[in-house]
């Protein structure tokens, strides 16, 4: 093992290894071109005034929506705001995968990395301007006007999926390490000692 790779005496978090940040930056990059790519095919072939594409039997149309808003037409008078907001979770997302040695964390991490900036890319490229765009929304379920569920996109999908992912991992106490956090250790210490008791 080199020195570099060697954590610092003292330290006993271990170092991120190259497979748990390749599980990062893959699912972040494959998030980000799924997304790009579907969006871009949507805007090419559906237009926002055509007839939507009915699948399963109205459970899934397929439409061009534009949302000014977050995930799933939240806030859609703060662009700016949101844009911003984007920026600092994309942002802190990335500081926080340095100390990545968990592989679930990675994944979790890498989802909703790779949603912020699929959405981030439309608030810089689309209309009306930069930092301003408006993200194109193409999935809306069991009806096609999104009055059931808000119309949303991959990024949304993959944001909502890595956010809930990393919801489980705090629940079930997986830290960033892999291992188990301290207290839950200690709980399930003193579960141990009252049934032995």
């Amino acid at each position: 093992m080199s020195t570099a790779d060697t954590p610092g005496e003292g330290d006993k978090t271990p170092a991120p290894s190259r497979t748990r940040m390749g599980f990062f930056a893959a699912a972040a990059v494959l998030v980000v071109a799924a997304d790009l790519a579907t969006k871009v095919a949507v805007v090419a072939t559906i237009k926002p005034d055509d007839r939507p594409i009915k699948l399963f039997g109205g459970a899934v149309y397929l439409v061009q929506a534009r949302n000014s808003g977050a995930a799933f037409s939240v806030g859609t008078g703060a662009t700016v705001m949101l844009t911003a907001i984007s920026l600092v979770v994309a942002f802190v997302i990335l500081r926080a995968a340095r100390r990545l040695t968990s592989t679930p964390w990675a994944v979790a991490l890498g989802l909703v990395l790779g949603g912020a900036i699929g959405n981030l890319i439309d608030r810089f490229f689309r209309a009306p301007s930069v930092g301003k765009g408006h993200v194109v929304d193409w999935i809306s379920l069991f009806a096609s006007d999104g009055h059931v569920w808000p119309i949303f996109n991959l990024a949304d999908s993959s944001i909502v999926v890595g956010g809930a992912i990393a919801v489980l991992l705090s629940v079930r106490g997986v830290d960033f390490n892999g291992g188990r956090n301290p207290m839950e250790a200690d709980d399930e210490t003193q579960d141990s000692k009252i049934s032995d008791a």
